[in-house]
């Protein structure tokens, strides 16, 4: 949506519920992801919608400052020196093709980081350690005024590359778009959480790295739609077990689920007209302080789901739920509202940039209404 007015939160919140009353999906829509800047949020805090920041970003800054505050800063701006040096210049980058020929290895160009392009960093660091020999030798052959790599410093890269492939791992998992990414955020962070646990062998600027990176994502997992994130990885029936939520949660977690399915079971209403005061009287019993015969089989309902043996990570839980969506119908519902939640905005960047790709220099004069139905004609005939 093209605007022209200053990104403050009201007018942020006003642009959300325009699209959605355009497209009359104001009550279909369920959560608004954005990233973390203060303006989405308080934008957040107006809309009636769920807020759900994006986890890959979330992710990806804990990366940015554990970086900047650990060992590897010097041995990286090395790298991206190395890494400007040939891809700055056609004659650089021929002659490390051809010692890579010569060393019966696969052509490859090597890739710089960019701040702005997730798990950069990584993939230049990759793409060094596998082509080593060759770009040692190639800068030895040249003569240049570049500061190379100490062995050390190479040793450093072995264990960043081991460090930040989890990570990568987790990005992706939770940028996808064709499969249930919500419900996986806690068990991922979870894992990260047991790659980063410090070993005695860590030398110091691992253990800097790790603690900074616990340290950084445990602060601003605060900030995640924490309550959201729980009943989702409840509903998926390959993360039950709850087994990345804190033992002393995982009955509060079953409590508010309960509660949730209370509340959206239809109320029964009595008019003056149903019957005699004997009929009538009844009502008192139905809204006593004791259970009642419905929440009782809410009850039931949750502990046979509990009970249900967890699936294969690979199974699809939505395809799982609509097998057993006559078992558990109230909680089928539920499922479908909260698994359809995407985990993080990635979806909506791929398609910024097929924007970026359809207005250019050539077609700058495009009319915004256009752009839209370009930007949507393109992902429609992509998912067909």
């Amino acid at each position: 949506m093209k605007t022209e007015e200053r990104h403050f939160a009201e007018a942020c919140a006003e642009q959300f519920q325009t699209v959605a009353r355009r497209w009359r999906i104001e009550e279909k829509v369920t959560t608004v992801g954005t990233d973390s800047a203060r303006n989405m949020i308080a934008a957040a805090r107006i809309m009636p919608f769920n807020h759900m920041p994006c986890t890959a970003h979330i992710l990806q800054r804990c990366i940015t400052v554990s970086l900047a505050d650990s060992g590897f800063v010097t041995a990286l701006a090395k790298c991206r020196k190395i890494v400007g040096h040939f891809k700055h210049s056609p004659a650089n980058t021929a002659e490390l093709n051809a010692e890579q020929v010569s060393l019966g290895r696969k052509q490859e160009p090597l890739a710089q980081d960019v701040p702005t392009r997730w798990n950069a960093t990584l993939e230049m660091v990759k793409r060094l350690i596998r082509n080593q020999t060759a770009v040692t030798a190639t800068l030895d052959k040249q003569k240049h005024k570049l500061v190379l790599l100490t062995p050390p410093e190479w040793d450093k890269l072995q264990r960043l590359e081991t460090l930040l492939e989890p990570c990568r791992y987790v990005t992706e998992l939770l940028g996808g778009e064709a499969y249930v990414s919500c419900s996986v955020v806690l068990p991922a962070f979870c894992h990260l959480r047991r790659v980063m646990e410090v070993t005695d062998e860590d030398p110091a600027y691992v253990v800097r790295f790790k603690e900074k990176f616990k340290e950084d994502l445990a602060s601003r997992q605060e900030h995640t739609n924490y309550a959201w994130l729980q009943i989702a990885t409840a509903l998926d029936p390959r993360f039950k077990d709850l087994r990345s939520v804190p033992k002393t949660v995982r009955e509060a977690v079953w409590t508010t689920l309960a509660g949730m399915l209370h509340e959206d079971s239809p109320r029964r209403s009595h008019t003056a007209e149903e019957g005699p005061a004997k009929k009538r009287l009844s009502l008192l019993q139905m809204d006593s302080d004791s259970e009642s015969e419905e929440e009782v089989q809410q009850d039931r309902a949750i502990q046979r789901y509990r009970a249900e043996p967890c699936t294969a990570l690979e199974d699809c839980p939505l395809q799982w739920w609509a097998a057993h969506a006559g078992a558990h119908s109230q909680l089928a519902r539920l499922a479908r509202r909260y698994l359809a939640t995407p985990a993080s905005t990635v979806p909506c960047e791929r398609l910024f940039s097929v924007a970026g790709h359809i207005v250019n220099k050539k077609r700058s004069a495009l009319h915004s209404e256009n752009v839209d139905k370009l930007v949507c004609l393109s992902n429609w005939l992509k998912d067909e």
